[in-house]
């Protein structure tokens, strides 16, 4: 599965194309495309944050004005930029993290349905 092309349409381009408290309940989505979709919009999360502590050291000039419009500006830009890297799939950390989620649903899947109470028995 290509995690940059889960459920993206024209409509919802540069933004994530299902809220995250919609995923789980989300009846058309496999259990896979869920775990691509929600892997990728945590690593857009981080990126966000990794971009937005980088735009902190940078110095600032007497050029451009510092004013409320122009933070929420840049925060735009960082929010599209975050979600675009992520889409793209070149950061790479939502195909590692969703390996791992398969992986580990996969041993979830196949573990007993009961546990034994005594763990001095086998």
């Amino acid at each position: 599965m290509n995690i940059a092309k889960t459920n993206v349409n024209a409509s919802t381009a540069g933004r994530n194309a299902i809220p995250l408290e919609q995923i789980a309940g989300n009846k058309t989505l496999s259990k896979s495309e869920k775990l691509g979709e929600v892997s990728r919009q945590f690593e857009s999360m981080l990126l966000r944050q990794i971009l937005s502590s980088a735009r902190k050291t940078v110095i600032k000039s007497n050029v451009v004005e510092d004013s409320l419009s122009s933070g929420i500006y840049q925060d735009m830009v960082t929010d599209q930029l975050a979600d675009s890297i992520s889409r793209s799939g070149g950061f790479g950390l939502a195909r590692g993290l969703m390996t791992q989620l398969q992986a580990q649903n996969r041993v979830s899947d196949d573990a007993p349905t009961h546990q034994n109470p005594d763990p001095k028995t086998p």
